[in-house]
């Protein structure tokens, strides 16, 4: 199955080495291209892509307002990747907490580009789950009190929610936990249900705001 893909910046040399690399994947396929956040929600919008690669700092509507604006409004809405220079940075911190899926560095290598896309399209693992952590303990919010939803989390539920955190896929958590991967599924369905979060990358934001990372 082909992975459609639009390419989100504004420098063309940018967009240019990035559709080079995916197009000599033969299942990635970059259908559209945008120069500034506001032409991203409108290519988005008018291609209905499966991942979008958003730089994080563009002229007017940046990445994070573009990334909000896209998942609020289309009923399907992609995921969305942020490409960004700095990896320990609060834009790409506030980009997850809107809703992107993960991120990537510019700097990164043609396979790691690769297989980020692929992972997120196919959502059964977190990309870069420590770099996640790092920002999370470092720009997270944290709360005076827990959330409900942590208190209405089952013991399992708390066991794949710290799982899907260490960035173990399905599989590998059915094998640690000992059950089917059915029932993964099932779980980190609940999870995200409770959490009221989209992903796991989400979800996994939303447990260390919680303080739930930290034993709540």
């Amino acid at each position: 199955m082909t992975i459609r893909i639009v390419l989100a910046d504004d420098e063309r040399m940018v967009r240019t080495a990035l559709r080079a690399i995916l197009a000599a994947e033969p299942d990635l396929e970059v259908v559209g291209e945008a120069a500034t956040g506001a032409e991203a929600v409108s290519v988005v919008r008018d291609l209905g892509p499966d991942v979008v690669l958003m730089d994080v700092r563009m002229p007017g509507i940046d990445g994070i307002r573009a990334t909000e604006q896209i998942l609020a409004t289309l009923a399907e809405p992609p995921r969305v990747v942020v490409v960004t220079t700095f990896e320990n940075d609060a834009y790409v911190y506030e980009a997850l907490r809107a809703g992107a899926s993960g991120f990537l560095l510019k700097r990164a290598e043609a396979d790691s580009l690769v297989q980020a896309v692929r992972l997120v399209a196919h959502s059964d693992t977190l990309l870069f789950p420590a770099a996640v952590r790092a920002l999370a303990t470092e720009y997270g919010r944290s709360r005076t009190a827990p959330p409900a939803w942590v208190a209405r989390l089952t013991g399992r539920e708390s066991e794949v929610l710290r799982l899907v955190a260490a960035g173990l896929t399905n599989a590998e958590i059915a094998d640690r936990m000992g059950v089917g991967a059915a029932t993964v599924k099932t779980h980190v369905a609940a999870v995200l249900a409770k959490t009221g979060t989209r992903d796991r990358t989400q979800a996994v934001i939303a447990a260390y705001e919680a303080g739930f990372m930290n034993g709540g």
